[in-house]
């Protein structure tokens, strides 16, 4: 086997990394690596286009798929028949156990995102999940033990590996590194599939920043042939899709298409999707530039497309349709909670009506919330798949109407993206992928789309509600200051290098997280 372990052998790593394990690593490195390469080139490219003037939008060639009105994708596997509450988190011991326990339906277990990929959160991870699939978790501190409610009680596991376009320096295959995709999605389905078969579930997935059916397509090859290597009945993988980026919007029906067997649904994501609309056109010149984050909702025209694009493309094709996040966080101030808790259910409420099958929270205290508003719609349905919103009929030119979007880009919104995105870079380095900022639960998608915006105004030379426009120095200049008022300054050393690293850069870095993945041995 040329399957090489670069990384430090820690307690109980050899019960995840075993040799059917890295086997698969191997078999699917040399099957596949090539085209994933080859698909993330094909991103550039696309990128070069539509600098050079092209347009995204629906593609002629796959028309047949999206008019042809009988295929439909696998029936809701096990565990993801009623979806009405998903808590994401960390693969962390402590939000192990408290997102099984939390009350929802499903919990993402996030080794993405929420995930600082070291090498100890790759293996320890897996540890923890194939502990608490195996009740054999627990956790405490100084005042508090924690441990599983009875199985009947506990969430879904559906596991979300690392985007295709991160790479493990710490498992090399013939002196090559090791897509982070198939290593936590191999790591896992050695580990953990025939259990979760035993226990009447099965190896569910989330699937995150894809940005076109090819990639879809590799993803559904990867899972026939690992059932193949693994020994476990086709069609026992079940994957849900993030539309997260702004191309895969154009493509939701397509992805559905290649995944039919493995497929179960698709997922809003808002923070990654508005990073993805600048990222896209990011040599576009103000036709794409986007305001204050915080002032970008939900119901502006664009995003309101596609949300209700999303319900229709699932619901016609029998799939569920996942709502956004609502990241905040229970507060000790009473009104902050208030506030927090009326927004939260208004967002929920929406999605409900909409037609989404269930939405995510991020943290257990917002659990009953968004149960409630869709128990109020659901009853006692599992889901809301009969309600196809065949009104919905979006065009192109809605999903790319983002001149329409009302707002400011103001010295405020400067500010709060320079502080949350320092703040998070911070504890990204120090090993946490999930961080409690100003009432919200962060995770890399914060920062990603923080820092694309700062990129954004300074390259389109954007004037401030304060009359000063964003450059180079004034960014700098806000970012002192801003670090200034979090105390212990030295502390965010390393994140105020990588942040205006990537803020500043001439060229436009795709994901922070690569140049921050660097940052570790």
């Amino acid at each position: 086997m040329a399957v090489e372990v670069t990384g430090p052998m820690g307690e109980r790593y050899d019960e995840i990394l075993t040799e059917r394990a890295l086997g698969l690593i191997e078999t699917l490195h040399r099957a596949y690596d090539g085209r994933r390469r080859e698909l993330l080139e094909r991103r550039k490219q696309r990128v070069a286009e539509i600098a050079a003037g092209a347009s995204l939008g629906f593609l002629a060639d796959t028309k047949d798929v999206r008019d042809d009105p009988e295929w439909r994708v696998a029936p809701a596997a096990p565990g993801l028949v009623d979806r009405r509450v998903e808590i994401t988190g960390p693969t962390d011991r402590k939000m192990t156990i408290n997102a099984l326990n939390s009350g929802a339906k499903v919990w993402l277990a996030d080794q993405e995102d929420a995930n600082t990929p070291t090498w100890e959160n790759v293996v320890g991870g897996q540890l923890n999940l194939l502990d608490a699939i195996t009740r054999n978790i627990d956790f405490s501190t100084d005042t508090k033990s924690y441990a599983l409610k009875p199985d009947e009680e506990l969430a879904t596991i559906v596991v979300r590996p690392r985007g295709w376009h991160l790479p493990e320096k710490h498992i090399l295959v013939d002196g090559e590194r090791t897509s982070g995709s198939l290593v936590d999605f191999a790591l896992y389905l050695s580990a953990c599939a025939q259990l979760q078969l035993d226990r009447g579930q099965g190896p569910y997935f989330y699937l995150p920043k894809m940005e076109s059916h090819l990639e879809a397509r590799l993803w559904n090859d990867v899972f026939v042939t690992a059932q193949e290597a693994l020994g476990i009945p086709r069609g026992t993988i079940r994957a849900t899709v993030l539309i997260e980026t702004y191309p895969a919007a154009f493509e939701m029906e397509e992805i559905l298409y290649e995944l039919r067997e493995h497929s179960a649904g698709l997922n809003a994501g808002r923070w990654d999707y508005m990073f993805s609309v600048i990222k896209t056109h990011r040599n576009r010149g103000e036709d794409f530039q986007l305001p204050d984050r915080n002032s970008v909702t939900m119901t502006v025209p664009f995003m309101r497309a596609y949300t209700e694009l999303l319900v229709r493309t699932c619901h016609k094709r029998g799939a569920h349709a996942i709502g956004g996040m609502a990241a905040f966080i229970p507060s000790k101030d009473p009104a902050v909670n208030e506030q927090a808790f009326a927004k939260v259910e208004a967002d929920k409420t929406r999605e409900a009506g909409d037609g989404f099958d269930g939405s995510w929270v991020a943290h257990p205290g917002m659990v009953e919330t968004c149960k409630a508003v869709f128990d109020k719609v659901l009853g006692s349905k599992p889901n809301q798949l009969d309600k196809l919103r065949e009104d919905v009929a979006v065009t192109a030119d809605q999903l790319l109407d983002v001149a329409a979007t009302p707002g400011e880009v103001t010295e405020a919104g400067l500010r709060s993206n320079v502080s949350v995105a320092v703040q998070y870079l911070a504890a990204w380095l120090d090993g946490t992928g999930a961080v409690g900022i100003f009432n919200l639960m962060e995770d890399a998608a914060t920062a990603e789309i923080s820092r694309s915006q700062i990129w954004q105004w300074r390259q389109n030379q954007v004037t401030l509600d304060s009359g000063e426009t964003v450059s180079t120095e004034l960014v700098e200049r806000i970012a002192d200051e801003e670090i200034a008022k979090l105390g212990t300054p030295e502390r965010y050393d390393a994140a105020r290098a990588l942040f205006l690293e990537v803020a500043l850069a001439d060229e436009y870095v795709d994901f922070l997280t690569l140049p921050a993945y660097e940052r570790f041995s």
